[in-house]
């Protein structure tokens, strides 16, 4: 069990806290404020127990320099109206002038630090950079689950040497998707979406020997087709990982897992949105076409079918390439399904929690990960580590 909140002595301390201000930009100004207000809980509870709070977060890829355009200044703004309170903004996240102002902060006070990727430091995980930023407090908290994949010196540099806990939305996500992998209600199903088999092996591998069904989708489902000995035109398909799709089909089978793949899907003449499409047989795409959405009328029903006797289901990646309307339509129908459903619904973060909201159906999931990357890594059945480098209760 690692420490959370409850388990520490904030008044009057200094605290560096983590947070996942990753925030869509337009005009300097922040399109999306999800992850903000999801990091509100802790900083308002931070507050109320008179602690000094230190924000810390990364933003883009500015590559180890300094990029006006991803400053944390637009970030800054949106948290002091969330607030309704004063937040006070540094130009740097270490240094003698970030050092004086986290001094200088009374009980109750934010002030947030500029992005930590100005510095290369942060993602080599550097010792000096991590030291330079444990100087600034007493205490150190780690909220921000969608960097919890990832061994930075702002995730687990910094345990290193302060007095270490878990913020409220990380409990939250930890508590989340710990209980649906440790202890699912069954029917259990697994939606598997995206691009690329490689990037969902080792959760795919972990997940069949959990699940009861596992419904592949998207990219990864053509591979699946193309094991199967379809033709799957010029869809997009990883050659290499044939093979292993197979081996996975076959595992599978052995021990009773049901691999869905799809059975009709949407192909277009052309990767664009004007492109003429139609729906055929999954072993029926022609040369020339690609498939786009591998929810056709025959798959949608099956998958339907499957997701209104589910108990439990986990969802990572869209069925199809949903940012373009017309190839939206699978995922955003199984969406709904699963809104409609009385299945605990747990959405790995990013693509799949965008494709939940534009499917207008957020508010009827159990759990939409703030973290798309580290809600895989869990899937994976790996330590984060980020969550590693907490410290347990004694």
């Amino acid at each position: 069990m690692k420490k959370t909140l409850k388990d520490m002595d904030f008044k009057g301390k200094k605290v560096l806290v983590r947070v996942d201000f990753n925030v869509p930009l337009k005009d300097g100004k922040v399109t999306d404020t999800t992850r903000i207000k999801a990091a509100l809980p802790t900083i308002e509870y931070l507050i109320r127990e008179e602690a000094k709070v230190l924000l810390i977060s990364h933003l883009g890829r500015p590559g180890g320099e300094v990029k006006e355009d991803l400053r944390m200044d637009p970030a800054a703004k949106e948290l002091a109206n969330l607030l309704n309170k004063e937040v006070k903004k540094a130009d740097d996240s270490i240094g003698e002038d970030v050092k004086n102002a986290a001094d200088n902060l009374k009980n109750g006070e934010v002030l947030l630090l500029e992005n930590s990727r100005f510095h290369a430091g942060e993602k080599a995980n550097d010792p000096e950079y991590a030291k330079a930023l444990a100087s600034l407090a007493d205490l150190y908290v780690n909220d921000a689950f969608g960097a919890a994949h990832r061994a930075h010196a702002t995730t687990v540099g910094v345990t290193e040497y302060l007095p270490s806990a878990a913020g409220f939305l990380m409990q939250k996500e930890l508590n989340a998707l710990g209980e649906v992998m440790e202890n699912p209600e069954r029917p259990f199903v697994a939606i598997m979406g995206g691009a690329k088999v490689s990037d969902k092996i080792d959760v795919i591998k972990n997940l069949i020997k959990k699940v009861d069904y596992l419904i592949v989708g998207g990219g990864i489902a053509n591979t699946f087709l193309l094991a199967k000995g379809y033709e799957v035109g010029d869809s997009l398909v990883e050659e290499d990982k044939v093979e292993l799709a197979k081996e996975l089909m076959e595992e599978a089978e052995k021990i009773g897992v049901d691999i869905v793949i799809p059975e009709d899907v949407v192909i277009a003449d052309d990767f664009a949105e004007d492109a003429e499409s139609r729906i055929v047989k999954s072993d029926q795409i022609p040369a020339g076409w690609q498939a786009l959405d591998s929810g056709g009328t025959e798959s949608l029903k099956k998958y339907k079918e499957i997701i209104k006797n589910a108990k439990t289901v986990i969802w990572n990646g869209p069925l199809g390439v949903f940012e373009m309307e017309k190839f939206a339509h699978g995922t955003i129908e199984l969406a709904k399904a699963l809104a409609e459903s009385d299945a605990h619904s747990v959405i790995g973060g990013g693509d799949s929690a965008a494709a939940i909201n534009i499917a207008g159906v957020a508010d009827k999931m159990s759990h939409i990960s703030t973290g798309g990357g580290a809600s895989l890594m869990f899937f994976e059945g790996k330590e984060l580590p980020g969550v590693a480098a907490l410290d347990d209760v004694e």
